[in-house]
C-alpha cells in the first residue's frame, strides 16, 4: 500500500487526536491537571517567600515536537522518562515564570513588577525551574495502579543551545498549560505528553473524578487507621567534616570527640522524610533535642545554592 496514502494526515490528527475522540483525550488530560494542581500549589508554596497561585489555563491537543517553541532559546524544557516511554513528560517554562521563580524564592517584593527575562538562563535559574519540574512530575505521576511510572531524579533542565540540540521524538500528543500568577506579575508553564502514554494510564474512565462522597467515606475509614500506624523517628546532628582517608581508618568501637564548634543544631526524620529542625541539648543524664521549628526544604535548597 502507498505510504502516503497511510501516513496520518496532521491536519485530521490534530482535530480527532491519535484514537479519534478528542473530548475523552482532553477529558482524561483536564481530570489529570486538576488532580494535580493542588499538589503542584502546596510543594512549591513551601519553598517560596510570598504565596503563588497556581490554575490550569488550557488543555488541548499537539504534537510532541511543538514542545519547542522555534523562536525562543531561553525556555527552560525537561524530557522525564517512565517505565513505559522514554519521553512520558515534558516540561517547559517560559521566562516570565522563570523570573517569577527567582523573585519569589529569593525574597522579592511581591508587590514589584517582575521583568521576564530576555538573556539566556543561568545555571541557577534552570536549577530552580528543576524544582518546580520535579514538584510538577511527581503530582502527575500518581500513585497505584494508574501511577505513570516516571523514573526520578529527572534530568536537569536544560535552555539555549542544549535546547536547540535536543532530538524530540514527535507523534500526537496533549498539551495541559499552568499559569502562575502573584501581584508581581505571571508566567506560564507546560506539560506534554504523548496521547498513548495518557490514554494507557488515565484513559478508562479516568476523566471522572471521584465523588466527595466517596473521598469522603474512605477518608472516614482510612484515616484513622493510618493515624495509629507506628512510625520510627530519628534525630541526626552534624559531627564533623572527614577526609576519605580518615574515614577509612575507622573501626566498630571507636569514640569520636564532638568538637566545641559542633553545631548544635539537628534534624528529626521519619521515613527519611525530614519534619523539624531542632536544638540538640542535654537534661540530667539524658540527651534530648528541642523542637524548634518546622523543616523549611526551600531554606535548605537556598543556602544549597550559596559556596560556603
Amino acid at each position: 500500500m502507498n505510504d502516503v496514502a497511510t501516513a496520518r494526515n496532521p491536519i485530521v490528527e490534530r482535530l480527532l487526536g491519535d484514537t479519534g475522540e478528542p473530548d475523552h483525550i482532553i477529558k482524561a488530560a483536564r481530570a489529570l491537571g486538576l488532580r494535580a494542581l493542588p499538589a503542584i500549589r502546596q510543594s512549591l508554596n513551601e519553598q517560596v517567600s510570598y504565596p503563588i497561585e497556581i490554575e490550569v489555563e488550557s488543555v488541548a491537543l499537539s504534537r510532541m515536537a511543538e514542545a519547542r517553541r522555534a523562536d525562543v532559546d531561553n525556555d527552560a524544557l525537561v524530557v522525564a522518562s517512565s517505565a513505559t516511554s522514554p519521553d512520558a513528560l515534558m516540561l517547559i517554562a517560559d521566562a516570565g515564570a522563570i523570573a517569577l521563580l527567582v523573585s519569589a524564592l529569593f525574597g522579592g517584593d511581591p508587590d514589584m513588577p517582575v521583568t521576564p527575562i530576555d538573556r539566556a538562563l543561568t545555571s541557577i535559574e534552570l536549577e530552580l525551574a528543576s524544582v518546580v519540574f520535579e514538584a510538577t512530575a511527581k503530582a502527575l505521576n500518581g500513585s497505584g495502579v494508574r501511577a505513570l511510572s516516571i523514573k526520578f531524579p529527572m534530568p536537569s533542565a536544560i535552555s539555549g543551545k542544549d535546547l536547540k540540540k535536543l532530538v524530540i521524538r514527535d507523534g500526537p500528543g496533549v498539551r495541559i498549560a499552568f499559569t502562575l500568577i502573584t501581584p508581581s506579575g505571571e508566567g506560564r508553564f507546560t506539560v506534554m505528553m504523548p496521547q498513548r502514554v495518557l490514554l494507557l494510564h488515565r484513559g478508562e474512565g479516568g476523566a471522572d473524578l471521584p465523588a466527595d462522597e466517596q473521598k469522603a467515606e474512605w477518608s472516614a475509614r482510612f484515616g484513622e487507621e493510618v493515624m495509629r500506624s507506628g512510625v520510627r523517628v530519628e534525630a541526626t546532628i552534624p559531627l564533623s567534616r572527614m577526609t576519605l582517608g580518615e574515614l577509612s581508618e575507622l573501626f566498630v568501637g571507636q569514640v569520636l570527640e564532638m568538637p566545641e564548634t559542633a553545631p548544635t543544631s539537628a534534624r528529626l526524620s521519619a521515613r527519611r522524610k525530614t519534619l523539624f529542625t531542632c536544638e540538640f541539648g542535654k537534661i540530667g543524664q539524658n540527651f534530648t533535642v528541642q523542637i524548634i521549628e518546622p523543616y523549611d526544604a526551600g531554606k535548605e535548597f537556598i543556602a544549597g545554592l550559596v559556596p560556603r
